[in-house]
């Protein structure tokens, strides 16, 4: 393992870093690799358009509460939008417009014919009633119906947003345009055109991704040891699906904090997060540790599936990680990237790894175009295939360019997205 490095006096005064400063950040790093025209570079530095919305929403008790919305639409150029609608306090208009960035990227690595979007209402789900989340749900669908479509902008659960929500987005938009549209939403139960395997998508990806990772760098699997942060829908399935595959899952973490093993945990035993809420951190394990006290565990593989901007300018130096898989959009800064070049730990970007929502989506999208249903084996070969794909192209460019992986995946996404761009040209 490598030690970790002393942080210098630069990057520990380094400010806050926004994420649409680290997406564009990002954008730059791979377009200096390209022979992409400036004007293409300067459209995907912003969105296409942001749409803030004032949405009502009844209480329980009687009284309104007026919420904010955000939809950033970043790029259709490659087909229509895509991303998902989080509930959470801290949700932003930046947030939603480098979100939006990321699922551009996402999309167009995967080579999904879907362009990035990304939105989100600033409330704390934990606040709501279930009949509450069904009135703001139904009520963001009709504020946001005038910029949404099947084949214009298509949204899908995200952070403090499920299933049963979409389920009931579509059936307002449904409402609404007089006929039933499975195909406004992905991420739905199957039970109203959702796909199997789209819950455990993401996740499993990243565990999918992260093997390929350890084989690529000659690790033997059986001897690798992993540390995820975030036991929800991403990092649980990740960790469920590496340990089930030989990798010892050591420590893991919900928001309340971590548990850890030396000699590795059951992670079927361990409840995750959205199943059960504090049953991680409660649960019965050798040592408690912090969230942060996660990241900075002796493993060979890092895993932050929580929430972004987790590994920045202050902490870079300190992980001791010999690889990181990021399971979680944006979990890391650049600051954090350039720390984490210079010492020569490799980071497999979100963008690649945790692409199996989006993919799955896109499965999901054609299923209720098609009008017929994917089984679960289906899903998860399609899923695999799709994966492997998306990396041995951006390995390629990782080993003829000598470049990070997140370059790497950076040039194959943005030489497809400039490549649909010079193609369509720009309207006079």
């Amino acid at each position: 393992m490598e030690s970790a490095e002393p942080t210098t006096e630069a990057e520990s005064a380094t400010e806050a870093e926004s994420a649409v400063d680290t997406a564009r950040a990002q954008l730059e790093r791979a377009a200096a690799h390209l022979d992409v025209d400036d004007g293409i570079i300067n459209r995907l530095r912003h969105p296409s358009g942001v749409y803030e919305v004032s949405i009502p929403l009844k209480r329980d008790d009687g009284t309104t509460e007026i919420l904010t919305g955000y939809r950033s639409q970043h790029n259709d150029v490659r087909g229509p939008y895509k991303g998902g609608i989080r509930y959470h306090p801290e949700v932003s208009k930046d947030e939603c417009v480098a979100l939006s960035m990321w699922m551009t990227w996402k999309c167009a690595v995967m080579d999904i014919p879907f362009g990035g979007a990304k939105g989100g209402v600033v409330v704390d789900p934990k606040d709501l009633s279930e009949d509450e989340e069904e009135r703001l749900t139904r009520r963001l669908s009709q504020e946001l119906r005038p910029v949404i479509g099947p084949m214009k902008d298509i949204p899908a659960p995200d952070m403090g947003t499920n299933p049963q929500m979409m389920a009931w987005f579509m059936d307002a938009y449904s409402m609404q345009e007089g006929e039933t549209h499975p195909g406004i939403v992905t991420g739905k139960p199957p039970a109203v055109g959702g796909s199997h395997g789209r819950e455990e998508a993401p996740g499993r990806s990243v565990g999918i991704i992260a093997e390929k990772a350890i084989d690529h760098y000659g690790w033997d699997i059986t001897d690798t040891t992993v540390a995820v942060q975030g036991f929800g829908s991403v990092g649980a399935y990740a960790a469920r699906y590496l340990d089930d595959q030989g990798a010892s899952v050591v420590a893991v973490s919900d928001v309340d904090g971590a548990i850890y093993d030396p000699d590795g945990l059951d992670t079927n035993d361990v409840e995750d997060h959205d199943a059960r809420p504090g049953m991680v951190s409660g649960y019965d394990a050798p040592e408690k540790l912090t969230n942060a006290e996660l990241l900075e565990l002796d493993v060979d593989v890092l895993i932050p599936g929580a929430i972004g901007n987790v590994l920045t300018g202050d902490n870079a130096n300190n992980v001791q990680a010999d690889m990181i898989v990021e399971g979680a959009n944006g979990p890391t800064t650049s600051q954090a990237d350039t720390i984490f070049e210079r010492r020569d730990i490799p980071v497999i970007p979100d963008f690649l790894a945790n692409a199996g929502g989006v993919t799955v989506s896109y499965f999901e999208w054609l299923q209720n175009t098609n009008r017929r249903a994917w089984s679960l084996e289906r899903v998860h070969e399609e899923l695999e295939a799709e994966m492997l794909r998306a990396w041995e192209a951006v390995k390629a460019e990782h080993e003829a360019r000598d470049v990070t992986w997140r370059d790497a995946a950076y040039i194959v996404a943005l030489h497809r997205v400039a490549e649909s761009h010079e193609a369509r040209g720009l309207w006079p």
